[in-house]
């Protein structure tokens, strides 16, 4: 399956890329937004690409001018001070890849039947299933109240604490069927799977997602270059709250300006063609 990147033709317009200038790409997923760059800043413009998942990481193409790293994004920082790069711009697309859903076998999507892993990197930390077996009731209730905005969270949680007193809950299909069965038959009037909000909220409890975005920000403005751009894709309105924050209080403070007044929305031709990108937002700013 080729990963088609959300906003394209957007992050080339407010990175603006110049030929032999520097980008970072801090999660480089499938490389797609990241070949984009390197085509616009030929013919000695670099970018760094930075990925999280070591599998993922392996299968990105080497390529001329494009340095890749298997690390976090949160190590920001420290991967600069390494390769000695100096940035003109940074991208992050906070979405994960299509390769997780497809190819990962981590219990990324309630399409298929696969262990509920949902770690990013292969490290022996939090799984999805450690949650769901061993967390108490109140503590998943909140998980999925707070970082999937789901109202059935309740339902649900009685749900999951009643399977795992039967049986421990391994696969998707199993949290799935828990799921299904705990929410009223006309769940969002079918607009979305009932199981959307809580593998949401799941997959950013065990990534800490929201943390590391926070940590990584302030970051940004350290390493980039004077007059260099930032742009930042995000997928649900938790993640937008913090870089909409991030970027009013440094907008204030004088060390940005920001780009987008309000965040770019996909238009109705990118979201037919992409699916994926309907609950994508694009915000940008300019080191000043």
């Amino acid at each position: 399956m080729i990963h088609t990147p959300v906003f394209k033709k957007e992050v080339l317009a407010y990175l603006n890329p110049k030929p032999n200038e520097n980008f970072i790409d801090a999660t480089l997923g499938e490389g797609s937004h990241a070949i984009a760059i390197l085509e616009k800043i030929k013919p000695n413009g670099k970018v760094l690409g930075i990925e999280i998942d070591p599998e993922l990481f392996k299968t990105v193409k080497q390529r001329d001018r494009l340095i890749i790293v298997n690390d976090s994004y949160v190590n920001l920082k420290k991967i600069v001070e390494k390769y000695n790069f100096r940035p003109d711009g940074i991208l992050f697309d906070l979405g994960f890849s299509s390769w997780h859903i497809e190819e990962s076998g981590k219990g990324f999507s309630f399409q298929k039947d696969e262990p509920l892993i949902m770690r990013y990197d292969s490290g022996q930390g939090l799984t999805a299933q450690e949650i769901l077996n061993r967390w108490s009731e109140k503590e998943i209730e909140k998980i999925l109240r707070e970082y999937g905005g789901e109202r059935f969270s309740r339902r649900i949680t009685k749900g999951i604490i009643k399977a795992r007193k039967v049986k421990s809950i391994e696969t998707t299909f199993q949290l799935k069927e828990i799921i299904n069965k705990a929410v009223p038959k006309n769940y969002e009037r079918g607009r979305i799977s009932p199981a959307t909000r809580t593998f949401q909220a799941l997959r950013i409890k065990v990534n800490d997602e929201l943390e590391n975005l926070k940590k990584v920000l302030p970051q940004t403005l350290k390493i980039l270059e004077p007059k260099g751009r930032l742009v930042i894709i995000s997928f649900h309105s938790l993640e937008d709250k913090i870089v909409k924050n991030f970027l009013r209080q440094e907008g204030k403070k004088a060390q940005i300006k920001i780009l987008t007044k309000k965040p770019i929305r996909p238009t109705e031709e990118e979201i037919k063609s992409n699916p994926r990108s309907r609950s994508a937002c694009l915000r940008a700013a300019v080191k000043t």
